[in-house]
C-alpha cells in the first residue's frame, strides 16, 4: 500500500473515531439532561402533593405550630436546579415549559398557604413576588435575580418567588391581574406594593417595609445564585 493510501486510512479511522466520540458525547449528555428533567418533574409532583396536605394539616393545627410551610428550601433547590436546566435548553424547550408552570402553580399555592397563614395566625412574613422576562426586554433581570437569591440566602424567612411573566399559565396570568403588574422589568411586589426597574442591591433594600429585613433571620454563610 502505497504512503498515500496508508495516511488516507490513518485520516479515515481517526475522523470516524471523533464522530463516534461525538456522538456518545451527544447521546450522554442528552441522556444526562432527559433524567434531570425527569427528576426535577418527579419532586415537582412529590412537593405539590406535599404543599396541598400541609395545608389541609395547617388549617386544623394551632397558630402557634403553623408559621410557615416547610417547602421554601425544596422550592430554592427545584428552581435553582429549573434555572440551570433552562440555561442548557433554551427557554424555549416545551419540556423546560412545562416544568416551569407547574413550578410556578407550586410556587402561588406556598404563596397563598403563606398568606393564609399570616391572616389567620397574625404572622408577618416578608413576600417578594419577582417577574422577569426572556423576550429580551429586561436587561437587568440578571442583576435582579442575583440580588434575590443574595437576599433570599442571607434572610432564611424571606420568601420569594419568581414568575415568567409571559409563561402563558392561567393561574399566573390571574395573579398579575390582581396584582395590576405592569410590562415592566423586572418587576416586583414586595408585601402588596408594586414597583420596578433595578439598580443597586442597597437601592433595592429600600423598597422593603421599614425594619422588613432586620425583622428576618440573617445566614451565617451566604450564597448568591441566579433566580429562576
Amino acid at each position: 500500500m502505497s504512503i498515500v493510501g496508508r495516511n488516507a486510512l490513518i485520516a479515515l479511522a481517526i475522523t470516524v473515531a471523533l464522530v463516534a466520540t461525538v456522538a456518545y458525547a451527544i447521546d450522554y449528555l442528552n441522556g444526562q439532561r432527559i433524567e434531570e428533567l425527569s427528576a426535577i418533574e418527579a419532586q415537582l409532583s412529590i412537593d405539590t402533593l406535599s404543599l396541598d396536605t400541609q395545608f389541609s394539616l395547617l388549617e386544623a393545627a394551632p397558630c402557634d405550630n403553623a408559621s410557615s410551610t416547610d417547602i421554601t428550601g425544596d422550592l430554592t433547590d427545584l428552581g435553582n436546579r429549573l434555572s440551570y436546566t433552562e440555561d442548557q435548553l433554551g427557554s424555549n424547550n416545551a419540556q423546560v415549559t412545562r416544568l416551569k408552570q407547574q413550578y410556578s402553580l407550586l410556587e402561588i399555592r406556598d404563596y397563598l398557604v403563606t398568606k393564609k397563614l399570616a391572616a389567620a395566625c397574625g404572622t408577618k412574613p416578608v413576600t417578594v413576588l419577582y417577574f422577569y422576562s426572556n423576550a429580551g426586554n429586561c436587561p437587568n433581570c440578571d442583576k435582579a435575580g442575583y440580588a434575590l437569591s443574595y437576599l433570599r440566602d442571607t434572610y432564611p424567612t424571606l420568601r420569594v418567588y419568581s414568575f415568567d411573566y409571559h409563561l402563558g399559565l392561567g393561574a399566573l396570568e390571574t395573579l398579575i391581574g390582581l396584582q395590576k403588574v405592569r410590562e415592566e422589568f423586572p418587576a416586583f411586589v414586595i408585601n402588596g406594593t408594586s414597583s420596578y426597574g433595578f439598580t443597586t442591591l442597597t437601592d433595592f433594600e429600600k423598597r422593603f417595609p421599614k425594619g422588613a429585613l432586620a425583622s428576618t433571620t440573617p445566614a451565617t454563610t451566604r450564597s448568591t445564585t441566579k433566580a429562576l
